[in-house]
């Protein structure tokens, strides 16, 4: 997030006397509107005039009526629109440089000198060219006499900031583009879907998704869904391909499974640059196989719909960081994009980026597909690895003759099943036995604990809940039973899943080192819980299916109010003492408050924010959401709230509550908590095997070093294994969170955007980051 020192600046006065105009061009993407939304609000919160540019380009070049004032209620109820609400076109007249002057000439008269443009990256080379002809174009004006010197002078520079919306995720230098995250949501459910009627009939289904010449849907869609074969441009299949699928293929089925599921990207090709399309495919399963085959293009239904939590929380992120670069830009600032890596905002060059994102094309085009999937960038590479370990490596016929236990701890998830599965596949490829303890901690006490195979696991991507089963039960009263089991099961390595009870369980399991031998085995906890409460991850799995589940009742509760006036709505949301739930919903949801335990707060925040709502009954917005996590002041309740609210509001707006409960742990995962399981299971158990061999001594492993007892963790860029030992000092255990947690310094954002006059300061500052080498061949630097 971009820092200002307000002691030097007051945000609310950084954009007085400056006028933004924000268009969206090219194809439409889920999460755009919320990234319009915050573009206006935070320019009219720094002193700013905004302008909507209706209709892209066209808009622009046309003028007049496409170019109007934005207000703070005109961007209302937008947030869980899909496509977008000030329209796109596909603009021939701005390409030409006659298009490109009325386009200048309508900016100046309206004395708009800064464009925050959300499209691809057709879209945004069309920016960047605009900006570079900027002072040629108001040259001609003056000398034809359109416009006087002093507008021109007062117009001198243009401000380009682009946010990358595209359902592709083809732009370089950024994870993830506004509305991918919302795309396969709409694939998964139909593949949910699909999976149970192939069941049925034991079918095989071909599924071609968007894409253009990405293959970054449909590879994030085989992962999901634990695709036999996906076809992507970038990785075109050997020769001899067409054998290799019917062999996998008629595996699969030998192997017990009653259908077979291929993903192909539309833009797919073989070796030879020719393209592999559905048809094609479907005759090759049903002359060669004899299997019944359908095909399902997927079209245009994977850009509709509402936009998925993260790509709210993603365009609002956006907005705000396109805003404070627009104003902290001076002519010789380049034109920029604000991306997102990991977690952490960044700005980088506009047309740094085009070009690598041109090279992937080149590289295609010259038959230099590993140098493509490095191109396209770490997320992409990561995905791509993980699938082919997967999918495409036979286990091997030679044993390791190490077992390796899994077990769920805590509350279940989504996403815990997703997680055992690759962990176990990933095992069996390293050649080791995996075993599966029931019920957690206390099933390893208890001896619940058997083989677990390849085709077990084969259907759990999907699957909600924990079927391993899981316990809160910590390990320290039980530690002699478990010691046995695991020397009477000859257990050398535990994969621990869950929330904050598997890392005080992993705390104590090492802690039982000092007493009992067998304990000295690596272990590496995953977190996975809806609380998000971990240390040692930003991220745990399951949460985002929780917040999408959040996000979507407070939706349905929004209209609801929408519809009878002058209604607050009070909802209740889980996540023990972390109010991450209630926080990342607030700003995908678009709450007026969100009550949790890390920010303190008092009868008068209660007060002013009473006051704040009855203000807002005066505006054509007449209604409110407010969120409270479940522990955020034991005084405060929800029904405390309720009744203060209902009584100060009393003849202004009336008022409701909802407590959400265990709905928010229940659900099939969301597509990244599908991907980021599979990718965490993977890891842990490639980690394992790294360790053991360095764990193994005179004939037996031998595990006592801090590093030997890990947490595997998402940490702003990448994966991250962190020793248990070191992450205690970080962890505040009478609450069960960890000290220090990355999404707080998104408040300020969820409290601007509710019309809070409060000072945007937070202490991450996004810089200008680069993304090409000086030298050939193009690499990623983002990957570090």
């Amino acid at each position: 997030m971009a820092n200002i020192n307000t002691t030097e600046v007051d945000p609310t006065k950084m954009g007085v006397g400056r006028a933004i105009a924000v268009l969206t061009s090219g194809g439409d993407a889920q999460g755009m509107n919320a990234a319009v939304r915050a573009t206006v609000r935070v320019g009219l919160y720094t002193g700013a005039k905004v302008f909507f540019v209706h209709e892209g380009y066209q808009g622009l070049v046309d003028g007049g009526d496409h170019i109007r004032p934005a207000t703070w209620e005109s961007v209302s109820m937008m947030l869980q629109l899909g496509g977008t609400v000030i329209g796109s076109a596909r603009c021939k007249d701005f390409q030409t440089r006659e298009g490109r002057l009325k386009a200048a000439y309508n900016l100046v008269k309206l004395g708009i000198t800064n464009l925050c443009v959300i499209g691809g990256d057709g879209s945004l080379t069309g920016a960047n060219i605009f900006r570079t002809e900027w002072s040629d174009l108001l040259k001609d004006h003056v000398s034809k006499g359109k416009i006087t010197k002093e507008e021109a002078k007062a117009s001198s520079h243009l401000n380009i900031v682009g946010m990358v919306g595209s359902i592709d995720n083809d732009f370089c230098g950024t994870d993830m583009t506004i509305g991918t995250d919302s795309a396969l949501h709409r694939i998964i459910e139909v593949v949910d879907s699909i999976t149970t009627t192939a069941q049925s009939h034991q079918r095989a289904f071909i599924l071609e998704v968007m894409g253009r010449h990405c293959g970054y849907l449909a590879l994030v869609t085989a992962l999901a869904c634990g695709a036999d074969w996906v076809f992507i441009p970038e990785m075109p299949p050997d020769d001899g391909w067409e054998e290799h699928l019917c062999r996998r293929l008629t595996e699969t089925r030998n192997a017990g499974s009653r259908l077979n599921v291929i993903i192909v990207a539309e833009g797919a090709i073989n070796k030879e640059g020719q393209p592999i399309t559905c048809d094609q495919l479907k005759d090759l399963v049903t002359k060669r196989l004899g299997f019944d085959t359908r095909a399902t293009i997927l079209g245009h239904v994977q850009r509709g719909g509402t936009p998925s939590a993260f790509d709210r929380v993603l365009g609002s992120r956006m907005g705000v960081e396109a805003v404070m670069a627009l104003l902290e830009a001076t002519p010789e600032t380049p034109a920029c994009v604000v991306s997102l890596t990991g977690n952490q905002a960044v700005r980088l060059p506009l047309m740094e980026c085009v070009q690598v994102t041109k090279d992937v094309t080149i590289a295609m085009n010259e038959g230099r597909f590993d140098d493509a999937v490095k191109l396209r960038g770490r997320s992409f590479e990561n995905n791509w690895n993980t699938y082919k370990l997967l999918a495409h490596i036979r286990p091997p016929d030679k044993k390791s003759n190490i077992n390796v236990a899994i077990l769920n701890v805590g509350a279940p998830c989504a996403g815990m099943n997703a997680a055992v599965r690759a962990a176990v596949r990933i095992g069996i490829i390293q050649g080791h036995n995996m075993l599966a303890v029931h019920d957690g901690f206390e099933g390893l006490a208890q001896a619940k604990i058997e083989p677990i195979t390849w085709n077990t696991v084969g259907d759990w991507t999907g699957k909600g809940g924990s079927d391993l089963g899981t316990k809160r039960l910590l390990p320290g009263k039980y530690m002699e039973e478990i010691s046995l089991n695991i020397a009477k099961y000859n257990i050398h390595a535990l994969v621990i899943i869950g929330g904050f009870e598997a890392f005080s369980g992993g705390l104590e399991m090492v802690q039982g080192r000092e007493k009992y031998e067998e304990l000295c085995i690596p272990m590496v906890i995953i977190p996975a819980t809806v609380s998000n409460n971990v240390p040692g991850s930003d991220f745990s799995i399951g949460a985002d299916t929780a917040l999408n589940t959040i996000t979507t009742t407070c939706d349905r509760i929004k209209q609801s109010a929408a519809g009878t006036k002058r209604r607050v709505f009070i909802i209740e949301t889980m996540g023990g003492y972390c109010g991450y739930l209630a926080t990342m919903s607030g700003l995908s949801a678009g709450a007026d408050a969100a009550y949790i335990f890390e920010e303190k707060f008092g009868i008068r925040d209660l007060e002013r924010n009473v006051e704040h709502l009855v203000e807002k009954m005066k505006t054509t917005v007449k209604r409110g959401l407010i969120l409270r996590n479940e522990n955020s002041n034991s005084n405060y309740t929800t029904d405390f709230i309720f009744n203060l609210y209902s009584e100060e509001g009393k003849g202004v707006f009336d008022c409701r509550k909802n407590v959400l409960g265990h709905m928010q742990q229940g659900g099939t995962p969301t597509p990244f908590d599908r991907n980021f399981a599979t990718k965490m299971g993977a890891k842990a158990v490639l980690w394992l095997t790294e360790k053991l061999k360095d764990c193994y001594r005179h004939g037996r492993i031998f595990a006592n070093t801090p590093d030997s007892a890990c947490v595997l963790g998402m940490r702003k860029r990448g994966l991250v294994l962190q020793p248990l030992a070191e992450l205690k000092e970080e962890t505040d255990f009478e609450h069960r969170i960890p000290k220090s947690q990355w999404w707080l310094k998104l408040r300020p954002i969820m409290k601007i955007l509710a019309k809070y006059k409060i000072n945007l300061d937070t202490s991450e500052h996004a810089l200008m980051e680069h993304v090409v080498s000086k030298k050939p061949p193009v690499h990623m630097t983002l990957t570090k």
